[in-house]
């Protein structure tokens, strides 16, 4: 694959995203945007994005994470400490459609590329600000990472009073992160209609806290409080992977249906009306001890036998799989998710590919992750830059191009 997009059918193809993000959050977005066709300039401090430095590598600089999360971008890599930098992005802003930061929004004002300032310069411009807390709080300052947001949005409660934990996946970030990308789609096409660009926020603690209380909100939903906050399906212990004598299987009966099958199965079809499983208020009442009936059915059961069973009734259920055993994945296999590419310094490497469908303007993977500055030339040319000042910005170490004593 070439290092620079090429044309894209994709929904957003002719669209030009400034991409100041780095980490998890912002990244994601952008390259669902690069995904969806846009061309995203993502622009990085010349010791490049942290992430580069972030899980499996072969090669400084280009970590497992980067490249899953960074595929469909040019990089450039610019000083912002230095006014000669701080000029260079100033001249690249009419130059795009959508402005995305996840910096502190006090830290970018003071660089001069606040939504004031950058709408001056492309008044119907995208300005998208993913921040940790919204800018109207008294949070707003404060630094944000996705374990702080998992602690403060009520997430890490869910583990045991004696052993709090984090989930292990960046779930505040990656949910933040699908956010971004809807709030980038909805101004895009109000500007669309209108002509006119706007100011966004993105912030991922009001965002998070709304991603989890949308189950989870319960009593706390009716004033005065008329029951426990949470959802007790959930929280109660009886929803959880079953164990079999060989392993565990995830299954769900979840209609009057299955589990009217369930225990005709079994041989208890008195637990149908016991239990009150054909009115879902009662059987609502009644999940931790329907969950509990499944245990200890399958307690005596192998997995391939507990799948049989689920299978031939209709009732969902899948086998545990580890992160290793996916590409195997029967389903994700056959739709062919994970493919192969040939990367330029990376070699063959695996990745997802884009898992929505369009049927007319398809989602396509046109490059890999980007060396560090890997395009510090061909975007700076294209927005007007000439030889000379490239290569002033280069010798002066404002810029960087991969090759030239940068990592990666």
């Amino acid at each position: 694959m070439s290092s620079k997009p090429a044309a894209s059918g994709g929904p957003l193809s002719g669209v030009r995203i400034l991409d100041l993000t780095a980490v998890v959050l912002g990244p994601m977005a952008t390259q669902i945007l690069g995904d969806y066709g846009a061309e995203i300039i993502k622009v990085e401090p010349v010791q490049g994005d942290v992430m580069r430095a972030n899980g499996v590598s072969l090669h400084r600089g280009m970590s497992s994470i980067f490249l899953a999360i960074n595929r469909n971008k040019q990089s450039i890599a610019l000083d912002l400490k230095r006014p000669e930098g701080v000029e260079a992005l100033r001249r690249l802003v009419p130059t795009v459609d959508v402005f995305i930061h996840n910096m502190r929004v006090s830290a970018l004002n003071k660089l001069g590329f606040g939504y004031e300032a950058v709408a001056k310069l492309k008044p119907d411009i995208v300005y998208c600000a993913a921040t940790g807390f919204g800018q109207d709080g008294p949070y707003r300052d404060q630094p944000a990472f996705d374990d702080i947001i998992q602690a403060a949005s009520g997430m890490v409660a869910f583990g045991s009073d004696t052993d709090r934990q984090y989930l292990p996946s960046l779930v505040a970030d990656k949910t933040a992160g699908l956010a971004l990308v809807n709030a980038v789609l909805a101004a895009l096409f109000h500007r669309e209609r209108t002509g006119v660009g706007q100011y966004v926020e993105v912030p991922m603690l009001e965002t998070v806290t709304s991603f989890v209380l949308a189950e989870h909100l319960g009593g706390l939903t009716f004033e005065p409080q008329a029951g426990p906050a949470g959802y007790a399906r959930l929280l109660d212990g009886g929803r959880k992977p079953v164990r079999t004598l060989d392993g565990f299987v995830a299954t769900l009966p979840y209609t009057a249906a299955n589990w009217i099958s369930f225990f005709n199965e079994i041989g208890q079809p008195q637990l149908v009306e016991a239990l009150g499983v054909v009115d879902p208020f009662t059987r609502n009442k009644n999940v931790v001890a329907l969950y509990a009936k499944v245990q200890e059915y399958a307690a005596d059961r192998t997995t391939a036998q507990m799948m049989e069973m689920c299978e031939r009734l209709d009732i969902p259920a899948t086998p545990i799989y580890g992160i290793e055993q996916l590409p195997e994945h029967p389903h994700l296999k056959a739709v062919g998710l994970f493919q192969m590419a040939d990367h330029p310094t990376e070699g063959r490497i695996r990745y997802v590919r884009p898992p929505t469908i369009f049927s007319s303007t398809p989602a396509a993977v046109r490059c890999q992750a980007p060396l560090l500055g890997q395009d510090t030339v061909a975007v700076l040319g294209q927005a007007g830059f000439s030889s000379e000042e490239i290569s002033r910005l280069l010798a002066q170490g404002v810029a960087k191009q991969s090759g030239e004593g940068v990592d990666g």
